[in-house]
């Protein structure tokens, strides 16, 4: 039974008992345990931060473990910026509930009382003198499997020495220095190698493999129109020519069959939603399959990291006893990962007399993006509809319109408007699959809400940053309006032919962390984006140096969504399965990138990874069109959209 209080602390309410969260070995370290899986966000940084500050301890001496079913506390699926909210909530009670009861134990061995003692380091200190007791000689085996009390006080702002500073990231010196690390690097005892033969197109039906003759140590697995091989080595590991640095590796897993049991080491952002997906799938218990998490070389949302899990389940289950590691080609990965839904708003606003907006219609039309597995009750993995008797993958749900999920993530508009109506369109027709892309649908919101505030204010002859502030309510949204105006030197900026600048702002989800962005854009011979300054409030900062991290990424992310990427693809397939044919922002195209964190003390930590890409489209949208004098309203930015913004207009 939960205990009162904790439900305003929906992960440690979920999983109550403390020792679900921390152990404390002889060794003298403190090991802690998250759901939230670390992948490439730096939250595992920020978490050992939080644990180290309540109990009390060095940084160095906090291990964070591995997330596994088998092992982890259950938060679900590591998304939506909450990682720090969820995770670090609960990690920060259970820290501080430890360490009450590790006070006491040593109050009753010492004869006094715990607000008597103090710690340092995990030392306990009776009149700042050592007691010859520390937490590691007092934590005894099962002291802390006992379930949470009601929540205890814990060490406010004010006092902290660990958080709320930057600190190294925990995940980045093998990353630096090419150490093995990702599950891309793992390799089990006796593993083997594994590809999937895709279909041509989603409609293609397998009907023959022609029986080609293969050596005795290849295995071929097939099942309806699912088809794969198995062998000792990894074919596609020959022939291979220089290959440039890309932003996230093929998607990779590797699973291994043993007494009718699967054991799965996967980059999934759900692993118990996999595990679960994977066991209803295959019509096996939950309990029969175990999924340990191991880092992959990137991931902004719902990738092929869980599909090419079964994959490698399905293959290992024709050679009992062995690992079988699955590698998607570039190609899979184009072709068959879920992508986020395209999207179209349209928008309509009047303004009164005194150039202030009084009505506003917005309607938005999308795909679905909450398509991970598990959600609506469908395991959604690629090859179950490739097996014989597979069905079609339904389209993906979308949540609820409440402003906070799926294709209506911000598109209620931050400001004050006293009439103000946005409707979804729910489009169930899905020639393409879909599911959740960093920021889900408020990248197309707030690049079309704030695009068209600016054609308001232009309407209104109002500076665009003045034409905000002046329909804002919030102090914090203001604050981080004025803040990146400030750093861009918005009111003296020089105006050059070709070169214009731009803002962007919003609150992510309307509830969470503040941004506000201006871009400096040159449109002469192609479309560039030179410089971005961004303002942001994420409420109390563990770790300012990892905020930073998680919003320059995001903004030049969203800078390259905004001027390059767009999937194509004709009646049958996708037909943007390579670098070329899908061009990202190149590092000789990155603009300078500059960020200042607007300190909001006492407020609750939000995350910071997904509230750039919305502004950051807005405001080198609003600068395009400073700079070129025509207004382009459709992604991605190109030269050749401006030509025809321009020819049209």
């Amino acid at each position: 039974m939960t205990r009162p209080g904790l439900a305003a602390i929906p992960s440690l309410a979920a999983n109550p008992v403390l020792a679900s969260w921390l152990a404390f070995s002889p060794a003298g370290t403190v090991t802690i345990f998250s759901g939230k899986v670390e992948y490439g966000q730096g939250v595992w940084t920020a978490l050992a931060q939080i644990a180290a500050e309540e109990l009390d301890v060095a940084l160095a001496r906090v291990a964070v473990a591995p997330v596994s079913t088998g092992a982890s506390p259950d938060e679900g699926v590591t998304s939506g910026s909450l990682s720090i909210q969820h995770s670090g909530s609960a990690l920060r009670q259970a820290c501080a509930q430890a360490r009450g009861l590790l006070l006491a134990a040593a109050a009753a061995k010492l004869g006094t009382t715990a607000s008597a003692l103090t710690v340092d380091d995990g030392q306990i200190l009776g009149a700042g003198q050592p007691t010859g007791l520390s937490y590691w000689s007092l934590a005894s085996p099962g002291l802390l499997d006992r379930e949470a009390g009601a929540p205890v006080p814990v060490k406010p702002p004010g006092r902290w020495s660990v958080a709320g500073r930057s600190a190294p990231r925990l995940d980045l010196p093998d990353k630096v220095t090419g150490r093995p690390r990702f599950l891309h690097d793992l390799v089990l005892r006796g593993m083997l190698h594994g590809r999937v033969v895709r279909p041509p197109a989603v409609v293609a039906e397998l009907l023959s493999t022609g029986d080609p003759p293969l050596p005795a140590d290849v295995h071929t697995v097939r099942d309806g129109s699912f088809l794969g091989v198995v062998a000792a080595t990894d074919a596609a590991a020959l022939t291979r020519p220089f290959l440039a640095h890309a932003s996230m590796a093929p998607s990779c897993a590797i699973a291994r069959w043993d007494d009718g049991s699967v054991t799965v080491w996967s980059h999934s952002q759900g692993v118990f939603a996999l595990r679960d997906a994977i066991a209803a799938g295959l019509g096996l218990d939950a309990g029969r399959v175990t999924v340990h998490h191991a880092e992959g070389a990137g991931a902004y949302g719902h990738n092929g990291a869980d599909d090419a899990a079964l994959d490698a389940v399905l293959l290992a289950r024709a050679v009992p006893g062995r690992p079988v590691r699955v590698l998607w080609s570039r190609e899979d990965e184009m072709a068959w990962a879920p992508l986020g839904s395209a999207m179209l708003a349209r928008l309509s606003a009047g303004l009164d007399a005194q150039g202030r907006i009084v009505t506003w219609r917005q309607d938005v039309w999308s795909n679905g993006f909450i398509g991970r597995p598990g959600r609506g009750g469908e395991p959604r993995l690629l090859a179950l509809a490739h097996l014989a008797g597979g069905r079609p993958m339904p389209p993906a749900p979308d949540g609820p319109p409440t402003g906070a999920m799926g294709s209506t993530r911000n598109a209620v508009p931050g400001y004050r408007i006293p009439d103000l109506e946005v409707v979804r369109h729910r489009l169930l027709t899905m020639p393409i699959r879909t599911s959740s892309l960093r920021s889900l649908g408020a990248f197309l919101n707030v690049f079309a809400i704030e695009s068209f505030v600016d054609e308001l204010a232009e309407c209104a002859g109002a500076d665009p940053v003045e034409f905000r502030l002046a329909h804002l309510t919030d102090p914090r949204g203001a604050a981080v309006i004025e803040a990146a105006a400030d750093l861009a030197g918005w009111a003296g900026r020089p105006r050059a032919e070709g070169t214009g600048y731009g803002l962007g702002y919003a609150r992510y989800k309307g509830l969470a962390g503040y941004c506000a962005a201006v871009a400096e854009v040159e449109a002469e011979n192609d479309v560039r984006v030179r410089r971005l300054w961004l303002a942001v409030d994420v409420g109390t900062v563990i770790n300012p140096d990892g905020v930073i991290n998680q919003v320059e990424g995001g903004a030049v992310q969203s800078a390259s969504w905004a001027t390059r990427e767009r999937v194509t693809f004709d009646r049958a397939k996708i037909t943007s399965v390579g670098w070329d044919t899908y061009p990202v922002l190149r590092f000789t195209e990155v603009p300078e990138v500059t960020v200042r964190i607007v300190a909001a003390p006492g407020q609750p930590e939000t995350g910071a990874g997904e509230i750039a890409q919305g502004p950051v489209a807005a405001a080198v949208g609003n600068a395009l069109a400073a700079a070129t004098g025509v207004r382009v309203r459709d992604l991605p930015l190109t030269r050749e959209q401006v030509i025809r913004a321009i020819e049209s207009g």
